[in-house]
């Protein structure tokens, strides 16, 4: 293989990556004639899988193929393949948005016909975006981009893992970054020898991948430089190559590759918590120099200065006039305001505006009446993220978020669907939102929520912290049919606010909770 590609604009290939021997090429079909070759993306050499977009002849439509290539009468290669698309085929009972969807899975005599020097093909829908070689092609990725990339991809193996599933995406070419600038396994089909493991250390080694612009892992594609290893046989830290890479996310990618010592990532959860941490800290620090900047052109800008004042007569001479004005100002208005109390008093008759003659001749004085001010309300704020909290894993319908706050009832955002009432699997699951600034939370309101879900209202430092690190503001509280407002306990401003779930809606064996929206309301200034 000695060609790269990339894609125009409208998805159509440029080059291909041509097969070193056999008769696959552009234009040839496969799969007994049903579908037509038109560009190798990549291959994965330890099981001769090799990677095509190709057109389906039958349904007009473009899948991504996984051909294992080999040679038929090879009964020890034949296995391995067999073993190979057997958990593809388990794969196929996976629903996720970033892994593609496997749509069938051919072996011979059932598919593939004989000499067509394959020994079977996993058919999955087509994943439209770049290549994961062609985003590092020019060179590392910016820390806070990588750790959003990833993020979804993380998710996917924790829900995979979940379900007893082994995703296999320990090969750079198996991936691809969608349209909506995520990474989503776009070739799946685990080799028969990976693991749960090798999935959690496949994703440090795309997080390495995209701080470093190096594999890491043992059988890479030759475009992709191999990562450097220290004497011991570890990999170097991402931060040692890339200064600008964080010291904790340089740590997650060695951590979660490492087999041995104390402090190793070992599954997802883990995985994607110190990621968001991250995350969170680095934005924490670029909002941080934004808001100390003042602008010292700005003569209300606050801060004090040494320089001594400058005496311009001129200038003392147009402030003298100016005081002269305002005082003979305030003198015409207190003068105003005592001829008008006079004119109302007299207008009262002789007893005054508050006394009163009774029957038997004494005055008696009534107190002055005074209306009391309407109370304030609390003022409306609208949060400048949102994402899925669940400290003991990854989050529900991530993708659906953000209708959480959009403004419409009727995109809700909702739970997995769960067999056992919470905490039987987990303590909650719930929603973080974030704010520009730091507010003082009063209220929230929880639009369409499904009744009968038990609610907590939490504040936080950061945007994804442990949960024993939030703060209970208001609640526990059951919602009935409505909107609920639930009235907020804060005694000092926030910038990260949880709508944490300790109980869920529906049924027994189908556990489930929606939100139509929430709304947000500070203490009025």
């Amino acid at each position: 293989m000695d060609t790269r590609r990339n894609e125009q604009p409208d998805g159509a290939p440029r080059t291909s990556i041509r097969t070193t021997g056999g008769s696959l090429a552009p234009g040839g079909v496969v799969g007994d004639g049903r579908y037509r070759l038109l560009a190798q993306l990549g291959a994965d050499e330890r099981a001769n899988a090799h990677f095509w977009r190709a057109r389906d002849g039958q349904l007009r439509r473009d899948v991504a193929l996984t051909l294992i290539v080999g040679d038929q009468a090879d009964l020890d290669a034949t296995r391995e393949a067999s073993r190979t698309l057997e958990r593809a085929a388990h794969t196929s009972q996976f629903g996720h948005p970033h892994v593609a969807r496997v749509l069938d899975v051919l072996t011979l005599g059932s598919g593939i016909a004989a000499g067509e020097g394959l020994l079977g093909i996993v058919v999955a829908e087509w994943s439209k975006g770049i290549d994961l070689i062609d985003i590092v092609d020019e060179g590392p990725v910016a820390p806070v981009v990588a750790c959003r990339m990833i993020d979804s991809l993380v998710d996917a193996v924790e829900r995979a893992h979940r379900s007893g599933l082994v995703l296999g995406l320990d090969h750079p070419q198996r991936i691809r970054r969608g349209r909506d600038g995520q990474l989503r396994l776009a070739f799946p089909g685990p080799l028969p020898e990976t693991t749960l493991r090798d999935d959690i250390k496949a994703l440090g080694a795309v997080l390495y991948l995209l701080l470093t612009a190096r594999w890491p892992l043992q059988g890479g594609p030759a475009a992709i430089a191999p990562a450097p290893h220290t004497p011991n046989g570890g990999v170097v830290p991402p931060r040692t190559l890339e200064p600008t890479v964080p010291a904790e996310l340089s740590s997650l990618a060695v951590r979660t590759l490492s087999d041995g010592g104390e402090g190793g990532i070992r599954t997802s959860a883990a995985f994607l918590r110190v990621l968001r941490q991250v995350v969170a800290e680095e934005e924490r620090k670029a909002a941080a120099p934004a808001a100390g900047t003042q602008d010292e052109n700005d003569p209300d800008s606050g801060y004090w200065t040494t320089k001594k004042p400058v005496h311009d007569p001129a200038q003392r001479k147009k402030v003298a006039v100016w005081a002269t004005a305002i005082v003979i100002a305030a003198v015409a208005i207190l003068a105003w305001i005592g001829l008008s109390l006079i004119s109302f008093f007299s207008n009262e008759g002789p007893t005054g505006p508050d006394v009163n003659v009774a029957e038997s001749g004494e005055q008696n004085t009534k107190p002055p009446t005074s209306k009391a001010p309407p109370p304030k309300t609390p003022e409306p704020v609208r949060p400048a993220s949102i994402q899925v909290y669940n400290p003991e894993g990854t989050g529900d319908f991530t993708s659906l978020a953000p209708d959480a706050i959009d403004g419409d009832q009727a995109t809700p955002w909702q739970t997995d669907q769960y067999q056992q009432q919470l905490p039987a699997l987990k303590t909650g699951v719930g929603l973080v939102v974030s704010f520009d600034q730091p507010i003082d939370l009063s209220r929230v309101l929880i639009v369409n929520g499904t009744p009968a879900t038990r609610v907590e209202i939490r504040t936080a430092e950061i945007a994804n912290p442990y949960l024993d690190n939030t703060r209970l503001v208001a609640g526990p509280t059951d919602l009935e049919q409505g909107p609920a407002q639930i009235d907020v306990d804060s005694s000092q401003p926030t910038s990260h606010v949880i709508v944490w779930l300790t109980r869920l809606g529906g049924q027994q064996g189908e556990f489930q909770s929606s939100v139509g929206d929430l709304e947000f309301y500070r203490s009025p200034t």
